[in-house]
């Protein structure tokens, strides 16, 4: 029932039902979501969010130069064998086809890597995805933006020399890594091995089965290691079943660092009293009193025409989230529109060249009231990972409250890694990469 109220009230917003000139007029992008299952709550903030966003963008400013936003819902379970169903059965609507596929899963996002290819629709995976995939002469499609997982890794790593006192004094320490047993966690692995190499630290690998919600073996293994940190690496249910059962064992939260998928509300809230003081990552911060959050709340829920049933979850760290995704989706199509024609819904094609172009600066931050929300991005045809800034924050017991400015990772480490990694996938695939002094 959940999902036929969005795919309604999306429809309402949207202007879905109309026909003939009017939809010729509009700009489809179908959305392969979960709403079900051991990780439907944060995929319902993430939404949710950026459902709103592009409801905002109809209502206050009637579409992007004329053209208004229609989406449609596609159940994956983050499933993969989903993912790919819902990519074929997206990628033909709309007058143009798919704008562009975000599956906010890495499992769907290798399923269906070659497929964007051969059917010319951009890819983005903001935060997750394939991390190699920033190198864009080899992967002119997709579009990890933001900071991939790899940057994530070195900039924990960063932060976690800072709290030594410097990162010299990482040397000798052991890193536990408790990661989700699937193509999302190990994306970990290799960048963690070599900045471990580099620093003289030691990473012990502990893999929890999906969904995540029984650890205890895993954490008395923590116990019986006995590591200076543990990075958490879950995902859904695993993040607060890590907390309550890290209580238990009796390892200090304080020494627990989570990524970005391990430092929502959905993660802290379950955990009670176990996830105080519990500090992860982040590439965009949590919070109602941005503007372009209040202009959501103008022009959306004052109409009664928001996403969210559960109103206090507006401004929450992945209902933000959901909102960047909708900002990084507006200003690529809105960036297409200036090359290819304003007041005109733009191609898959002529989407990628928006996203490969995106230039969103500190002032045009300003300009959207995001100033402060997420990092200034800027892409390239070499680089579609653009901003690598991360930021942390920490679970004071009712909300999350950043605790460090950005925190670039090592990308004298992290970028010759990419270029390695997608100059061995091109090989194998016999891809020529391109040049991209001939781009324009």
């Amino acid at each position: 029932m959940k999902l036929k109220h969005t795919a309604l009230i999306g429809a309402l917003v949207a202007g879905l039902l109309v026909t003939g000139h009017a939809a010729a007029q509009e700009q489809f992008i179908g959305l392969p979501s979960y709403r079900v299952g051991p990780f439907g709550a944060n995929g319902a903030s993430l939404y949710g969010g950026w459902i709103d966003y592009m409801a905002m963008i109809n209502a206050r400013d009637g579409g992007i130069n004329g053209v208004k936003l229609t989406w449609e819902e596609c159940e994956t379970e983050y499933n993969n064998a989903r993912g790919v169903e819902c990519y074929e059965r997206l990628k033909t609507k709309g007058a143009t086809g798919n704008t562009v596929f975000q599956p906010l899963s890495t499992g769907i996002t290798y399923s269906v890597l070659e497929k964007v290819a051969q059917d010319k629709i951009p890819m983005v995976t903001i935060g997750y995805g394939r991390t190699d995939a920033a190198d864009g002469r080899v992967f002119p499609w997709v579009f990890p933006m933001i900071s991939t997982y790899w940057t994530q890794a070195s900039a924990i790593i960063n932060y976690l020399g800072t709290r030594e006192g410097g990162i010299d004094k990482l040397k000798g320490k052991k890193i536990g890594l408790l990661y989700h047993d699937s193509a999302y966690g190990k994306e970990s692995h290799a960048i963690l091995d070599k900045l471990a190499a580099k620093h003289g630290f030691t990473v012990e690998k502990i893999a929890v089965a999906n969904p995540g919600n029984e650890q205890q073996a895993q954490w008395l293994q923590i116990r019986q290691m006995k590591p200076d940190y543990v990075i958490l690496w879950g995902w859904g249910v695993m993040n607060p079943t890590a907390l309550r059962t890290a209580a238990k064992t009796g390892y200090s939260r304080d020494k627990i660092v989570g990524v970005w998928w391990s430092g929502s509300e959905e993660d802290t809230i379950p955990a009670g009293d176990a996830a105080k003081g519990y500090t992860a990552a982040g590439f965009n911060v949590a919070g109602t009193n941005y503007p372009v959050v209040q202009e959501i709340q103008k022009h959306v829920y004052a109409k009664n025409a928001g996403n969210m049933a559960d109103k206090a979850r507006i401004g929450s760290v992945l209902y933000n989230r959901g909102v960047v995704h909708g900002i990084i989706t507006v200003e690529a199509i809105r960036k297409a529109q200036e090359k290819y024609g304003k007041g005109k819904p733009v191609t898959g094609e002529q989407a990628r060249w928006g996203f490969e172009n995106l230039d969103i600066d500190n002032a045009r931050l300003t300009e959207l009231g995001a100033a402060g929300f997420m990092p200034d991005l800027k892409i390239t045809c070499a680089d579609h990972e653009g901003a690598g800034k991360v930021k942390f924050q920490q679970w004071d017991g009712t909300q999350w409250k950043v605790v460090t400015d950005w925190i670039q990772g090592d990308q004298s480490v992290v970028r010759p890694m990419i270029e390695e990694s997608a100059a061995a996938y091109a090989k194998e695939k016999g891809i020529t990469p391109r040049d991209c002094s001939k781009e324009s």
